[in-house]
């Protein structure tokens, strides 16, 4: 039975199984049918709103976030809680003074949709790596039993805080202080290893520590397109594969992301470059489709676009900035405002970006343009991936 509200929140028409229900019927919407059993469940029995700090940031729907505030809009934020929709509840401050999230309550139906995927089973062990707020940790000690759940966490405030909203909340998962990119062998092997963000590359101690048959469930990431599930099955001779799935867009594993700067690390004056057409629109490879997007990340390597409203010069209307996580290589693609069958290509560096992006444009057209969940990863046994789409 879920936990009364507490505190500013607690009201006389908050009434937490009526949240719930309201919750699990977005949830339902979202997904086109209900919300399995097992997971409705554990829903009721996990209250999001106790696992949430008193503050909360929701997307403003123009890039930016709009704060909900437990103590001065105590139903506006009790809404938040139980509205499926990702919550921000810690920001980080870059090297430029920009405030990026770096920590958040997933979106609930995007949980149950990761859940659905690892195919959780009654005696499975489980490893959590980012334990967050630890509402997710809670969902696993619901359906699995506090003794199956290892969650990890590397950062030591999250660490504590999840500990103690865990506590109270009435669960109490093997929790472990670490890097989550090597895993936790100690408790090992694992029937499920299950990540609440995304990877660049799975790393090895995930599927060193998964038991034969057992399951790696992980969002994915490439400086592209940040897009995508992974379920990978590990097999006996030490090798994996599995398909993707079309949702998940999380926060980047700590350490696989690359802070590269277009104008700090790639723009110097006097740099030379090249100069060429291109018929291939920008906005064909950079506009928000998601299935050609996500084969660009797997397929070219390392690159990541930006885009700019307001080129200074060159009588360019609209530019689409290329860079590579190495730092060596740009590109840029420029509309003039006027035709959209002919556009501007500069590069520089060793590599050539915007022909990369050509040519994998086009294998992928030639393939039959597969969307995300046609496509697959194979790891062998030395670790190294290779990806596949039909």
């Amino acid at each position: 039975m879920a936990a009364p509200l507490a505190g500013p929140a607690a009201e006389a028409d908050d009434d937490p199984a009526a949240l719930v229900d309201g919750l699990l019927g977005q949830i339902a919407e979202r997904l086109g049918r209900p919300v399995p059993a097992p997971y409705a469940a554990a829903l009721r029995s996990v209250p999001r709103h106790l696992f949430l700090p008193d503050r909360v940031w929701i997307r403003d729907g123009n890039g930016g976030y709009t704060p909900r505030d437990r103590h001065a809009d105590p139903h506006g934020w009790l809404a938040a809680a139980y509205t499926d929709t990702p919550l921000i509840t810690q920001f980080q401050t870059a090297e430029d003074g920009t405030r990026l999230p770096s920590s958040s309550v997933s979106m609930p139906s995007m949980v149950v949709r990761a859940l659905e995927l690892s195919a959780l089973d009654d005696g499975m062990r489980v490893l959590e790596i980012g334990t967050g707020t630890g509402f997710n940790a809670a969902l696993l000690c619901a359906r699995l039993g506090d003794d199956r759940v290892t969650t990890v966490e590397i950062d030591p405030a999250l660490h504590a805080r999840a500990g103690r909203d865990l506590a109270a909340a009435g669960f109490a998962p093997r929790r472990v202080l670490a890097d989550g990119a090597a895993g936790w062998a100690a408790a090992a092997p694992y029937e499920r290893v299950l990540a609440t963000c995304s990877v660049r590359a799975v790393p090895p101690g995930w599927l060193a520590q998964t038991a034969p048959g057992g399951r790696v469930v992980t969002p994915w990431d490439s400086p592209w397109c940040c897009y995508g599930t992974l379920a990978l099955t590990r097999h006996r001779d030490g090798t994996a594969s599995g398909p993707f799935s079309a949702f998940g867009s999380y926060m980047v594993l700590r350490g696989q992301y690359a802070d590269v700067e277009l104008g700090r690390d790639l723009l110097r004056p006097g740099q030379a470059h090249d100069e060429s057409r291109t018929a291939l629109s920008p906005w064909t490879v950079a506009g928000g489709d998601l299935d050609a997007e996500f084969h660009l990340g797997l397929t070219v390597p390392g690159a990541w676009f930006s885009w700019d409203d307001a080129p200074e010069a060159d009588g360019a209307h609209t530019r689409l900035w290329i860079g590579d996580t190495g730092a060596t290589s740009w590109a840029s693609v420029d509309y003039d405002g006027r035709g959209v069958a002919s556009f501007r290509v500069r590069q520089h560096g060793p590599r050539r970006l915007w022909d990369e992006i050509e040519r994998a444009y086009a294998a992928w057209d030639r393939l039959g343009r597969p969307p995300v969940d046609r496509h697959t990863l194979t790891v062998d046994s030395g670790g190294a991936s290779t990806v596949t789409a039909d």
